[in-house]
């Protein structure tokens, strides 16, 4: 049998196939044998074609090349959980260090209580307060100066706001800004008002962070981490959702640390601890 053969030399043309496709011709009179694999280097690479059917976090064989990261559908499923979950954590540290981040909370739905109509600034690091007021109608004077507090007070700060995804309404900042009801938000920053961005796309969200740390899904077979539609008593509120925003923007500067240091629990069923395989890429070998 012919020795397998290899270019010598440079294309001389090529072909043009798939009407987008190229490949490049050789001469056959250029070619050159190809070097031979020896016998330690094909056990080698025969092992690492084994591999490539064994998952490298729990072990297990399949039919199937596992491909780019070797991680079979339960383990990479598991992983992406706690990739969230690292990821909550790295940010609560960020939003901790930063002397600068905030925490904004409002309550300005038209049938709130009148003590709930209102809206409160806490500083993340320190959990001080540093504004807090009544948010006052729509249109009026008082919901005026309210916003032009807010715009100097949040200036070039990390605002970070509490919802995401869940209700009710009325806590998402950008409410100050429109009536009731009055038809979907454009999402991203608004010029003049930077921190009151929707649905959490520019500022960071508390209920964001804190899905992502505690790890539950709905379905259980779901890879994304989320914050349940209606708090059970298995699920309990992590932060205060009370008439008093301020203390609301304490109690959830305080999750933000527990979250940083790591002592604010995880759900019991959390996807990388219940397989008994462990968490984080440091127990993953290679």
């Amino acid at each position: 049998m012919d020795p397998p053969l290899k270019p010598g030399a440079g294309p001389v043309g090529q072909v043009l196939y798939h009407s987008n496709s190229y490949a490049p011709l050789f001469e056959v009179a250029a070619a050159v044998p190809k070097r031979r694999v020896s016998p330690a280097q094909r056990a080698v690479l025969d092992q690492a074609r084994a591999l490539q059917y064994q998952c490298r976090r729990c072990g297990e064989r399949w039919e199937e090349p596992l491909g780019k990261g070797r991680l079979c559908v339960p383990c990479r499923y598991a992983m992406t959980l706690w990739e969230q979950h690292d990821q909550a954590q790295a940010l609560a540290r960020e939003l901790v260090a930063d002397p600068g981040a905030a925490l904004l909370v409002v309550d300005v739905a038209p049938d709130s209580l009148p003590e709930a109509q209102g809206v409160a600034v806490v500083g993340v690091r320190d959990r001080q307060v540093l504004y807090t007021a009544e948010a006052g109608e729509y249109g009026s004077p008082k919901r005026g100066s309210v916003l032009d507090r807010l715009d100097a007070l949040l200036e070039g700060r990390r605002v970070v706001e509490e919802p995401d995804f869940m209700g009710p309404h009325n806590r998402y900042p950008h409410a100050l800004l429109r009536l009731p009801n009055s038809g979907p938000v454009v999402s991203g920053r608004d010029p003049l008002h930077p921190w009151a961005a929707p649905s959490s796309h520019a500022n960071e969200s508390v209920t964001r962070i804190w899905a992502g740390w505690f790890g539950w899904t709905a379905p259980h077979s779901s890879g994304n981490a989320c914050a349940p539609w209606e708090w059970r008593g298995d699920l309990p509120m992590p932060w205060s959702r009370s008439l008093d925003l301020a203390f609301d923007g304490l109690s959830m500067a305080g999750l933000l640390h527990r979250i940083a240091d790591g002592t604010e629990p995880v759900w019991e069923r959390a996807a990388w601890t219940v397989d008994g395989y462990g968490a984080g890429p440091s127990k993953v070998s290679a």
